[in-house]
Order: structure tokens, then sequence, then C-alpha cells
């Protein structure tokens, strides 16, 4: 019955141009009851200290400025990363910059972080986590302003201002939206990056992880690199991946857009990249999986190849919001099915 009525708004939903229909989503979702996260004794999980219900999490972007928080984990997810943050509230690109792939099940995105600013979500984040519902885990994605003159002193200043209401940071070196955001993947400028914003986490937000999010569209080389410079700097995690330029094989009037493709397509590389990663820094660095997921065998897929902790979010355009905690009960099958007493003994087995 419950997917039934989901259906349907899901159907009503693609009557609007995807960036309206989006916004419709998170009021119906920050209003949605729900029992809180799904979790099993195999389905629980200990990171960075960290106790998660279910390793089945929610990805930045879906929800930029915690309008959402504790709609997103009434309805089964085990955490949520909202986000990207910026210092100053940014508008972003010019609409339309949102678009449907239906036939991929993928959607691509030009947003160019776009978000009320760093004080109007931490303050709506703030007011979320006091009331009454599950706490859950909670990460914010750092953004830099796009006319920003020292973008890595943006992402301490967006660090500094959440310390206390997050768990944990993610750099985001990564969004294809943002001009030369993605030269900071470079070996130096990385390295100066992490080691001033672990420096900030030290500082004002000890015990909170520091992660660091990758694009899907990295070489051999630059994998290497940013596993070596994750290992020695003592980077928390690792996020694979991000969004990806590339537009092989796609279909429909959308394709050629420009922007960042996630979803379907993105599944085999994000995968590959993860598993990449799992062999590079041989298991010392905790993995968080994303790109593609759409069910509990894509999700089991990517902790078989090394991820921790696992994000959604494209799925939920075509699956709704129940997504998260279907899938993490169809996790807990397949684990029991082949024997897991728990997700952390099937990390990184086909590697």
């Amino acid at each position: 019955m419950i997917r039934a009525v989901e259906r349907i708004g899901l159907k009503a939903l693609r009557a609007f141009d995807p960036e309206t229909a989006h916004a419709l989503a998170l009021r119906a979702l920050a209003a949605m009851p729900g029992p809180g996260p799904v979790t099993t004794p195999r389905l629980a999980c200990s990171v960075w200290g960290m106790a998660f219900a279910n390793p089945v999490g929610i990805a930045a972007g879906f929800d930029k400025n915690a309008e959402a928080v504790r709609g997103a984990l009434r309805i089964g997810a085990g955490f949520i990363e909202i986000g990207a943050v910026t210092p100053r509230p940014q508008q972003g690109n010019p609409r339309p910059r949102l678009f449907r792939l239906p036939q991929d099940r993928a959607v691509i995105n030009r947003f160019g972080f776009n978000n009320d600013g760093m004080e109007a979500v931490a303050t709506r984040l703030a007011a979320a986590r006091a009331g009454s519902g599950p706490r859950g885990i909670v990460g914010v994605n750092l953004g830099a302003n796009k006319d920003s003159p020292d973008r890595a002193a943006d992402f301490a200043a967006v660090l500094r201002r959440f310390a206390g209401l997050v768990e944990f940071f993610t750099v985001n070196v990564s969004s294809p939206n943002t001009e030369k955001l993605r030269d900071l993947q470079g070996r130096a400028a990385l390295d100066t990056l992490l080691a001033d914003c672990l420096a900030v986490r030290d500082e004002a937000a000890p015990g909170a992880a520091v992660l660091l999010k990758i694009a899907p569209d990295l070489d051999a080389g630059g994998l290497e690199d940013v596993a070596e410079i994750c290992l020695a700097r003592g980077v928390d995690g690792l996020i694979a991946t991000n969004s990806t330029l590339s537009r092989v094989g796609l279909h429909g009037p959308h394709a050629g857009e420009s922007g960042g493709l996630s979803g379907g397509p993105l599944l085999s590389r994000s995968t590959h990249v993860l598993r990449e990663l799992r062999r590079l820094t041989g298991g010392a660095v905790p993995l968080v999986g994303v790109g593609g997921i759409a069910s509990a065998e894509d999700a089991y897929a990517k902790i078989r190849a090394g991820a921790c902790l696992l994000q959604l979010y494209t799925a939920m355009v075509y699956e709704g919001a129940s997504l998260p905690g279907r899938i993490a009960r169809d996790l807990d099958a397949l684990l029991a099915r082949d024997g897991f007493a728990s997700v952390a003994d099937a990390v990184g087995v086909d590697v």
C-alpha cells in the first residue's frame, strides 16, 4: 500500500520540472513520519568510532540546506550528508540546471553549489538536531564560494562553523560544476588543503571525521596520489565517487547537457574506483561507496569492493524516499544468505 502511494506521488512529481519536483519532495520528506533508521545486528556497524544503525546513507546534494534532516533519518537511512555548504549564500548557476534521463535512470546537474550559506544552514541544522526523533549521524559537505580568492580558507571556515553540529566533514574537491575546483585534486594543492582542514578539525572539532570526496574521472596516477596523501595525512575516509563528466552510452534528449552525470551509468566506474582505492590503501582508510546504487545488489557489490558505508541520491528520484530503508532490509538478507555476521565481515572480500 505504501509503495503504491509512493508511485502515485512520483508520477505526480514528474509533471514538474526536476528542480521544482525536488523542492516539493524535500518538503514532503520533512513532514514524513517513520520509525527511524532500519537496523539489525548484521547491519549495525562502527566506523570512526561512531555507531551506524546501518551503512545506507543519503549523499550530499539531496538536502543542501538541512531542510529535511529529521525526515531523512525517519525513512530508514543510517546517516545523511548535507550540503555542499559555502561560507556565503550562493545562487548557483542559471536554471534550468537539473535534467532527468529516465532511459538511463540518471540525472545531469550543474547546480554550482547553490545553498543558503553556512550561517542559515547551521542554524537550521542545530534546531533540527535539538528536536525529538532519531538523531542519527550527520555530516556536512564543505564547499567554496565561486568568487572566493581562497577556496581552502572557505573549506576551513565552513568546517569551523559546523563544529559540534555534525559527526563528519567532507572536503569536496570533485564537483564538476565549480570552475577549477577539481584542480584541488592535484597532489600539491590537495596535500596542503587536507593539512589545513585537519588542523582546523583538531582545534575546533576533535573527534569528528574528515573525509575526502573524489571524482570518478581520475586516472590511475591520480588515484595513487590521492591514496598516498590520505594515508600520509591521516585522512579519516574517502568517498568514491562524485558525479562524472563522461557521457558514454547515454540516451534521450538531455544526454548532451553540461554538468555532472549521476545514477545508473556511474555504477561500474565508481565501483572500479572504489576497488582501486581499497587496493591502494590496503584497507587502512574507510571508504564510502556512492554512485549508481539503486538496489541492495548494487550496495552489496560496493561493500564487497571495499565500502564500509554507502550513499544514495539519484535512484531516489526514480524509486522514492522509501529506497534507503528497502535497500537496508534487502542488504541484511543478502548478508545472511552468504553467511556474514556483519557488514564489516563482507567489506572488501572481492578485492
